[in-house]
């Protein structure tokens, strides 16, 4: 029995399709040849000689010395994300917020300025404009959509313009373009998270944005098996700024999920689109159902920046649906929204999303709980208000779901 199989080191042509690349892109098979993608649970790799060790610690892109340096299965998932965001390179984290955690320490320092959103996802609002203000860090909110008020947030001390778009949980959209020219002439670099729309539907980097966030936890793994997170952009940026401090503060990915989210990887365009394709069927069921007072889908003529999510995503709204129930006031609204959440039999009640099952909460008392209520307010998000990631079930179930609770929200008072 031989114990070695020959390599098979083919280069890929030339201008494949993303989805091509989702399944191509990778780092070279072993001597063994497997065909799906090793699994390095290691933490340490053996060095040839003492001068090659001393070479590899030296020059770490050269060579595996440690996994918090870097892991080859790592370095796979990251060179496929890095292919279909049209990206010269990504690097992996722990989790969304520690890529986040990890472009705020490489590009920030006391005396700083960033402008975001106002309607991110509350962690974010939190970790940038509370616990990065302790270190002299100053962070301006602005309508996501009001372009005016980005441009008139600048500061002489402004170094970043970081978006999400669409946003969670009312999927408002950004126009990146804009965002882009704005943070340039100012001499500043946009982020944009793409979590929400992944690069099957929307590409950041190509509307000139300088960097995408993404957490992996969601679309690209796909079945919330995992925690990860990646940032991607320029080797100037990834190489030279983020790859030095990851190493040094450790919030690297563990091998493991690195290896899940790089195999979601292959069937992500495949679920964004077919779970795309549902989300608007049960948007335009939401949106003619006599409980429901507003439906958020950037699919929808009504989403008030529908021309442009249709331009700037591929001509597909996404996944994710927020809806505002009816109600007298806001103690009724939460109860209405309780009673439909927990209605549900099929749903499942998590604030997780981007999953192949359809997911509901609420966003009030859940991934926006710790912001102050003049935030929520000013994110749009009340105690009416209902988020839906939706899956791949067949659509009457989701929407016979939904009617269980939807059809007697007149009933609590």
């Amino acid at each position: 029995m031989t114990s070695h199989q020959p390599r098979d080191d083919r280069p890929l042509p030339e201008g494949l399709h993303p989805d091509t690349l989702a399944l191509r892109v990778s780092i070279p098979r072993s001597a063994y040849g497997e065909h799906s993608e090793a699994l390095y649970l290691t933490s340490s790799f053996v060095q040839p000689s003492a001068e090659e060790a001393m070479l590899r610690f030296a020059a770490p892109d050269e060579g595996y010395t440690y996994t918090r340096t870097a892991n080859p299965g790592n370095t796979a998932f990251e060179l496929r994300l890095a292919a279909l965001e049209g990206a010269e390179r990504a690097i992996a984290t722990a989790t969304g917020m520690s890529a986040i955690l990890l472009l705020a320490f490489g590009l920030l320092r006391s005396g700083d300025h960033i402008i975001c959103s106002q309607s991110m996802f509350g962690s974010t609002m939190k970790l940038l404009g509370t616990e990065f203000a302790r270190f002299g860090v100053d962070c301006s909110f602005v309508s996501q959509t009001d372009v005016a008020q980005w441009r008139a947030a600048l500061r002489p001390t402004t170094r970043l313009l970081f978006a999400e778009t669409p946003t969670n949980p009312l999927t408002e959209v950004c126009d990146i373009a804009a965002l882009a020219a704005i943070a340039h002439d100012a001499g500043a670099l946009l982020a944009v998270d793409n979590c929400f729309a992944t690069p099957v539907l929307q590409r950041p980097l190509a509307l000139g944005a300088d960097l995408v966030i993404h957490s992996g936890t969601k679309f690209l793994d796909g079945q919330g098996r995992v925690m990860a997170g990646a940032i991607c952009g320029s080797e100037a940026l990834i190489g030279g700024v983020f790859a030095p401090l990851i190493r040094t503060a450790g919030m690297v990915l563990s091998p493991f999920n690195a290896w899940v989210v790089h195999k979601g990887l292959e069937t992500l365009a495949l679920r964004v689109r077919a779970e795309s394709a549902n989300a608007l069927q049960v948007a335009q069921w939401l949106e003619a159902h006599p409980a429901v007072e507003r439906v958020y889908h950037p699919g929808l003529p009504s989403h008030p920046q529908h021309a442009l999510a249709m331009a700037q995503q591929s001509g597909i709204g996404g996944s994710i649906i927020a809806f505002r129930l009816r109600a007298a006031g806001a103690e009724q609204a939460r109860a209405r929204a309780f009673h439909l959440i927990n209605s549900t039999r099929v749903c499942s009640i998590t604030t997780n999303l981007g999953d192949v099952r359809t997911l509901i909460s609420h966003p009030a008392s859940t991934s926006h709980g710790r912001l102050t209520e003049a935030q929520r307010q000013a994110a749009g998000v009340g105690q009416g208000l209902v988020r839906l990631s939706v899956g791949l079930e067949h659509v009457p179930d989701i929407l016979a779901d939904l009617a269980r609770g939807l059809d007697t929200c007149a009933d609590v008072s």
